[in-house]
């Protein structure tokens, strides 16, 4: 399998059919091999009949069906984990993306890029207030994480496949792939697409998946700096946490001694005490946060590092 086109579906019965039809229309004139994976994220209208009648009509349509509503990034993932294409590309199938921009990410991974995102330059489901909102989250995201994306929302991307591999994704972080890939080495750049105004029914998406994305984006930044070596956390507060104690204690000595202040007379005996032992806590914390990465790395066999190629492993002369 060369090209995996991943969809994820929540109450599209309407967009199905007319969705499917046109990403075949195009897959077909790629001249690869390829499949159309669709998770059904547990649709309570009829979007189950009508994806297993589009697999019945071609072989290429491929379903995976939750039994409850996981949400978006749970659907992406579980359309990677069940492709098997060398190329995937992730897309929505409420007919605001088009297929017909598949050729053109296709065409950028050809000339050496790893990861290719969609930019919806000219979005046409948005308010000024919502456009707005969206400039200063997405400005926000490129300054934490480094990677200077226009649109981290639009879902069609196209991916090498190695650039997902052990890649677990939850939340909302579907949005981050290309974070994760760039902070792996990845090459990623960012592509102007067409953009549709729905159709049919409605967005699924609240006001409160902008505070998600946020603390998301947090969970991310962690990971990127301190996977490894968690002890720099909470080790690097506690020593500051005891170094402020020690001066809590110092600043009530130096009171008593010089300016005849009781130490029964100012907190700062009991501060001193709390911050010491707050401390030695975020320590220990630290400790056991190494000893679960370690045992993680280990037991999954996976390694820190990423190599990108070998040269002369396999030669025996």
């Amino acid at each position: 399998m060369q090209l995996s086109l991943i969809a994820p579906v929540y109450n599209e019965e309407e967009s199905i059919p007319i969705f499917v039809d046109r990403a075949l229309a195009v897959l077909d004139k790629i001249g690869l091999q390829f499949e159309i994976i669709i998770v059904n994220d547990g649709s309570t209208d009829a979007s189950s009949t009508k994806l297993a009648s589009a697999a019945n009509t071609r072989k290429e349509v491929k379903v995976v069906e939750f039994r409850h509503n996981a949400g978006q990034t749970a659907a992406l993932m579980a359309g990677i984990d069940h492709a098997s294409g060398d190329i995937i590309v992730t897309i929505d199938a409420d007919l605001q993306n088009d297929p017909q921009d598949i050729p053109n990410l296709l065409a950028k991974l050809d000339e050496g890029a790893d990861v290719v995102s969609g930019w919806r330059k000219d979005r046409q489901d948005a308010t000024m207030r919502r456009k707005f909102v969206g400039l200063i989250a997405n400005r926000i995201i490129s300054r934490i994480s480094g990677v200077f994306l226009h649109d981290y929302g639009c879902t069609l991307k196209a991916y090498r496949r190695e650039m997902l591999q052990g890649m677990r994704l939850y939340g909302e972080m579907h949005r981050f792939v290309p974070i994760y890939a760039s902070w792996m080495g990845a090459k990623v750049v960012e592509l102007p697409v067409r953009h549709y105004a729905r159709r049919f029914g409605h967005s699924k998406y609240g006001r409160n998946r902008t505070f998600k994305v946020i603390l998301d984006l947090l969970v991310v930044k962690f990971f990127s700096r301190y996977l490894a070596k968690p002890i720099y956390v909470f080790g690097g507060f506690g020593m500051w946490s005891i170094v402020g104690g020690f001066v809590a204690t110092g600043y009530a000595l130096y009171l008593k001694f010089f300016e005849h202040t009781s130490l029964i007379q100012t907190p700062l005996p009991i501060l001193s005490a709390m911050l010491v032992l707050v401390g030695f806590i975020s320590i220990m914390m630290g400790l056991l946060a190494e000893l679960m990465v370690r045992t993680y790395f280990e037991s999954q066999g996976r390694t820190y590092y990423n190599v990108k190629k070998l040269i002369n492993f396999d030669r025996t002369d």
